[in-house]
């Protein structure tokens, strides 16, 4: 089974309100982009990496990669408007041979092999597959202001990435959606839109996405003690 990921690290972090892109902040003296791509290239299921970012910083990525000694990450892709436009981009550069893409946030850096492998597999097995977390907080919805429904939270899951599917699956529904005007936030709601079922793949708290400044101080902690 030949399995490429797409690596999505286009966007520009305004959040992080910081001069320099989300991607290429440090995170104890590494750009956070090579922390996660690292670990991506712990899993010996992922063959090829394909590195989404904005169009401005194609020549900066190719030298980071250089630098850092990234092997798997062999094609590029420019970044769109949204993320949805930003994966279909990476899709194009995906080799038709292809039989199952994995989908990640360049901005997640804590995933693992060992959970990197239990999405592929189970995506191999189901047709697509999400990583996620049960929610720890009392869930609202909110109506004008007020509370309409508190949501029972046993069922409920936090989605993460990565997120994994049949090729040809993730092709078909991002066709449809463009065709349609379609979006999503993730790929597994794009795919869910089709009528296709995504199955849950339990992760780790740890795997957060980094955002805020404050995260930056959440994952150097995790850095610090990363057996906790």
């Amino acid at each position: 089974m030949k399995v490429s990921a797409i690596v999505v690290a286009a966007g520009t972090g305004s959040r992080m309100k910081s001069d320099v892109k989300k991607t290429y902040m440090e995170i104890a003296g590494v750009p956070l982009i090579i922390r996660t791509l690292r670990a991506l290239e712990e899993s010996s299921l992922i063959k090829e990496i394909v590195l989404v970012v904005g169009e401005e910083d194609l020549d900066d990525a190719k030298s980071l990669m250089d630098q850092y000694g990234i092997r798997r990450v062999i094609r590029y892709a420019a970044g769109g408007p949204e993320r949805q436009d930003s994966v279909r981009n990476g899709l194009q550069a995906v080799d038709d041979s292809v039989e199952l893409v994995l989908v990640h946030d360049g901005a997640r850096p804590f995933i693992n092999a060992a959970e990197i492998d239990r999405v592929i597999q189970s995506a191999a097995e189901y047709g697509a597959a999400t990583i996620g977390t049960p929610v720890k907080d009392t869930i609202k919805k909110v109506e004008n202001g007020f509370v309409a429904e508190t949501i029972p939270r046993q069922a409920l899951y936090a989605v993460q990435t990565p997120q994994a599917f049949q090729a040809k699956l993730l092709r078909e529904s991002h066709k449809k959606a463009s065709e349609s005007g379609y979006r999503s936030t993730d790929d597994a709601s794009l795919v869910e839109w089709t009528g296709h079922s995504v199955r849950i793949v339990e992760g780790s708290y740890r795997n957060i996405k980094i955002t805020t400044p404050e995260d930056l101080i959440i994952a150097e902690a995790f850095l610090r003690s990363p057996q906790a």
